[in-house]
């Protein structure tokens, strides 16, 4: 079935975001030594063009942009990173898509919790309040281009890409027709514009990335917990245990190291281990690398 002139014309405005982002995130990447996965070949993945990642579920999920640490066109790295784009023109569909963002990023941010990764939304057009507090609730980062900018930045190369749901096949035909005419210097002077009326938020988004990135630990608490749980079935019989309870009592048998690490910009990490050695390892992920001198 073909694809209707009204869904191409919001796709190219979904894409546009895309573009628009893009280059900021290349810059970024190179400034800091990461690698930045989207959509496209890369040898790590195959044939794949899709920036997939499996969650400890085992379901898969396709993403916009992941920024990995260590990784290359060849290697898959540590993601610290995930960030999604998407556009939507009417209200009635933002809480569905902030949903459906969520349900992408959150188990993917669980697997991957040890690295406690950064998690944006790129969102344009027509979000509800109540669709972006539930985001922020869930600790996303938001850069948000208002509809109403989306419209202003089209107008500056003469293209009118507001529409609504009474807008004809041929209104948006006539739309496609005015993008698919610019010159690659008018799609720069497009999205130019776009990023000049959007350059606070996007610098607050970039500054929040920016802070996860080049984040410090302030401390680690280790925790290594000794002694047999105990479980009972009411709350009155718990409180009767914890009355009794003698603290002065050691108890020899090891069960785990509890290890909680803090950054200076709040973000936290909390893990548990059964044995020394996960412990260990889990630790010497946070050590800089050793580069050994060539001979």
């Amino acid at each position: 079935m073909a694809e209707s002139p009204s869904h191409k014309f919001g796709q190219i405005i979904g894409d546009l975001m895309e573009i628009a982002l893009n280059p900021l995130l290349v810059e970024f990447a190179d400034k800091y030594g990461l690698y930045l996965d989207k959509k496209g070949l890369r040898k790590a993945r195959g044939k794949n063009k899709k920036v997939s990642w499996v969650d400890i579920y085992g379901n898969k999920h396709d993403l916009d942009f992941v920024l990995e640490r260590g990784g290359s066109e060849s290697v898959i790295g540590e993601p610290i990173a995930f960030i999604e784009v998407a556009w939507r023109r009417y209200t009635k569909h933002s809480r569905n898509k902030a949903q459906e963002i969520q349900g992408a990023i959150m188990p993917l941010r669980e697997t991957h919790r040890n690295n406690a990764p950064f998690v944006g939304v790129f969102l344009s057009g027509v979000f509800t309040d109540g669709a972006l507090k539930q985001l922020e609730s869930l600790g996303f980062n938001i850069l948000y281009f208002e509809y109403e900018t989306v419209v202003e930045a089209f107008k500056h190369v003469s293209i009118d890409a507001s529409f609504d749901e009474d807008t004809s096949d041929d209104e948006f035909k006539k739309k496609i027709d005015a993008w698919e005419s610019l010159t690659d210097e008018e799609c720069s002077i497009l999205v130019n514009r776009l990023i000049e009326l959007n350059s606070s938020g996007l610098k607050k988004f970039m500054s929040s990335l920016e802070r996860t990135i080049t984040r410090q630990i302030e401390s680690v608490r280790v925790l290594p917990l000794h002694g047999e749980a105990s479980e009972y079935a009411s709350i009155s019989e718990v409180l009767s245990f914890i009355e009794t309870y003698d603290e002065s009592n050691a108890v020899s048998e090891f069960v785990k190291y509890e290890i909680i690490v803090k950054y200076n910009n709040g973000d936290k990490i909390n893990a548990e281990f059964r044995g020394k050695d996960s412990a260990i390892e889990f630790l010497k992920s946070f050590l800089p690398p050793v580069f050994k001198p060539e001979i």
